[in-house]
């Protein structure tokens, strides 16, 4: 393996941002490949489109959160075989994941396929745009093998300190998918954004196995499956994947809410995902690189240095996240504008993000504790938080305050309060699991 970091001897602050940055950069080139997609439909096929894209937005969401979160989940065991240096383990993980997400990745893209019309209609899709839905959906979901592949590797990466090779990869897949898609709406319409999204993703996918084959980086055994390292597997992917798949699921949830005030409020609510995953975003790296970090760390017995690092997240991402809001919140409305010239989508657009501002701090805040957990092989504490938060607090307060007086800005308000009650649960869980650590490893000590 080329590039390799050993977090339980590197500094602190040097190996977070080795880790972290490079998987902000992939996920900020994520960004904009999302972004190119919403860019070029609304500003060419306008506002029934982009409500037709809001609306198959929350199963991809869900089906992506399945995949990186299970993904993950396997940097979890892997990472911690990979600090405590049993290279056997290390291959047979490696391996038997691989034929996991084989599996997975050609069930699920048969089984929505199969289901799309009654999902979109679970989605309250508006009919005036429910023919666009389908027909996006049906050539989105073929790319969802390449995508699952995609998840796999690059986790594997992760787990070895290698996030370097993530950001390369879907800056290739980013700028050839800024290139087709005008090219394929032209020849397609609708249909073309998802056309280009299936060739982008694939050709993206195959390059990165061909280079990692040709570099040796890791080795894959048909040999080495094992069936009993894959129920280890599924024991922490499972909880990984509910815990990513639960914000796509409350995505869906309130989309279904917002599609009750028509086609400007779901086009509007549309608008204000693409703006806020640049907010998301660096939650998301800070999660996905504790959970490589403390997994190595746990692996090696220094659950201190696990500590070390969750703090320097803390510090690294609410700064980051403070930079960051001010900006998108004071300039929301315009913002908006680069998607749809109307004036009413803007309108929704500055209310939503005036209302849940200070939640995206928050949200980077549960984030790091989140990561910290899973990679202390914790992952169901995380499922259990996300669960509360988001089913128990978020969409049933979304349902109950959007039936008031409130409307529209009741969602807004569930959003934020769900956001709050979130980091407060997590900083409690996490303390209680370092005074437990701290306690254990004391009493081994005497």
């Amino acid at each position: 393996m080329e590039s390799r970091i050993n977090f339980v001897e590197e500094k602190t602050t040097s190996g977070l941002i080795k880790m972290a940055l490079p998987l902000l950069m992939a996920l900020v080139l994520n960004m904009a490949y999302n972004l190119v997609d919403s860019l070029w439909i609304g500003n060419l096929l306008g506002e029934s489109a982009m409500a037709a894209l809001t609306s198959s937005t929350p199963l991809i969401l869900i089906l992506n959160a399945l995949g990186m979160g299970a993904s993950n989940g396997l940097s979890i065991p892997l990472s911690q075989a990979i600090g405590a240096k049993d290279e056997k383990r290390v291959t047979a993980l490696i391996s038997t994941s691989f034929m996991g997400f084989l599996v997975m990745s050609v069930l699920l893209t048969g089984l929505c396929e199969g289901f799309a019309d009654g999902i979109l209609r679970v989605m309250n899709t508006p009919a005036s745009v429910f023919p666009l839905a389908k027909s996006y959906l049906a050539l989105y979901l073929l790319a969802l093998p390449a995508a699952y592949f995609y998840f796999y590797f690059t986790a594997v990466l992760r787990s070895y300190g290698n996030s370097t090779l993530q950001a390369v990869s879907i800056l290739f897949c980013t700028v050839l998918n800024a290139g087709l898609d005008p090219l394929f709406i032209h020849l397609w319409g609708f249909a073309g954004a998802a056309a280009a999204t299936l060739l982008s993703q694939t050709l993206s996918m195959v390059i990165l196995l061909l280079y990692i084959a040709g570099k040796k980086l890791f080795h894959f055994q048909l040999s080495a499956v094992d069936w009993n390292e894959g129920k280890q597997i599924l024991f922490k992917a499972l909880p990984s994947a509910v815990q990513q798949s639960i914000p796509a699921l409350s995505t869906g949830v309130l989309t279904a809410i917002v599609g009750g005030f028509g086609v400007t409020a779901i086009a509007a609510y549309g608008v204000t995902g693409k703006l806020e995953v640049i907010l998301f975003y660096p939650a998301m790296a800070l999660n996905m690189a504790l959970t490589t970090i403390t997994g190595q760390c746990f692996g090696a017995g220094r659950a201190d240095r696990a500590a070390d690092y969750t703090k320097k997240s803390l510090l690294f991402g609410c700064v980051l996240l403070v930079l960051l809001t001010v900006p998108v919140v004071g300039f929301a409305g315009s913002l908006s504008g680069l998607f749809l010239n109307s004036a009413d989508v803007a309108k929704i657009v500055a209310w939503y993000f005036g209302v849940i501002g200070v939640g995206y701090v928050l949200n980077t805040v549960t984030n790091c504790f989140l990561g910290t957990m899973n990679g202390l092989g914790k992952p169901g504490m995380g499922m259990a938080l996300m669960i509360f938060y988001y089913l128990v607090i978020r969409m049933p307060l979304a349902f109950v305050l959007s039936r008031g007086s409130l409307g529209l800005g009741g969602v807004w308000w569930a959003v934020l309060v769900s956001h709050a009650v979130a980091a407060v649960s997590a900083a409690a869980l996490f303390r209680f699991l370092y005074i437990r650590n701290e306690r254990m490893q004391e009493a081994a000590r005497n």
